[in-house]
């Protein structure tokens, strides 16, 4: 659904097809000063999402406020797969809403889960999102790797969709994209720092010949897999590209020792 299908089902509290066969209904005073101001906040720039507090994904619905990264469609391809490379063991990193740990523990066959954010905030909001969803997932407060808690050589899925926006860009995105936290978009002077930071770590909490899968932004794909390659513990499997055929998630697999 578009934005304005999204805001009328809401307030109307119906769905999609009632909203086109019911053209005659008429909006209470409550319901249409309600629409008004939600259309002011959008005036604004606030996302649609965070004003409805949720936001779908995956065939699912989260909750999602400020203080996360709202789940986009193209992360539904890091999940698609993931799907592909199950483990026993699988360690998220930046879950932000905990959209991806959720939908990997809903498709995956008991699998344990460890989900790591450096926000507080955000962390609240995902373990909230797995209460609702009734799914077991160990949330820990990390800065990627840096956390008690997390043991080498112990995941045989890692995955990640990092902040890969470069941080002189970040003015000329959309208001509505700008509203969101920047700790989650602002990937460095060249979009690319967290990638660095994760290939340098992930090899040592992969067990031997697991996985390591991430989200990736338009045309950052060859120097990822640069870096991934420098390090000299990865090798690449696989590319996956988006709805839009854009490069989204790389694969890499840790070479045996």
């Amino acid at each position: 659904m578009h934005e304005a299908e999204l805001l009328f089902t809401e307030v109307l509290n119906c769905g999609r097809p009632e909203l086109y066969l019911n053209k005659d209904l008429k909006l209470s005073k409550e319901k249409g000063a309600l629409i008004s101001d939600v259309l002011k906040k959008r005036a604004l720039g606030e996302p649609l999402q965070y004003i409805l507090g949720k936001s779908d994904f995956y065939g699912m619905q989260f909750k999602v406020t400020p203080d996360c990264l709202i789940p986009r469609p193209e992360t539904e391809i890091l999940v698609e797969t993931a799907r592909k490379y199950p483990a026993d063991n699988i360690l998220e990193l930046g879950t932000g809403s905990g959209c991806v740990a959720i939908s990997l523990a809903k498709v995956l066959i008991q699998p344990r889960i460890t989900a790591t954010d450096i926000s507080d905030k955000a962390l609240a909001v995902a373990k909230e999102n797995a209460l609702n969803h009734k799914v077991k997932i160990d949330f820990i407060k990390a800065d990627l790797f840096n956390a008690y808690g997390l043991l080498p050589d112990t995941y045989g899925l890692i995955v990640s969709n990092p902040p890969y926006i470069a941080s002189g860009d970040i003015a000329t995105l959309q208001p509505e994209v700008r509203n969101e936290p920047r700790a989650a978009l602002d990937g460095g002077a060249d979009g690319l720092e967290m990638y660095r930071r994760i290939a340098s770590g992930a090899a040592q909490f992969l067990v031997d010949a697991g996985h390591l899968i991430l989200e990736m932004g338009f045309g950052q794909a060859q120097d990822i897999i640069k870096i991934l390659k420098k390090t000299e513990s990865f090798e690449i499997i696989e590319i996956a590209k988006d709805y839009n055929n854009i490069e989204r998630v790389v694969v890499a697999q840790k070479k045996v020792k």
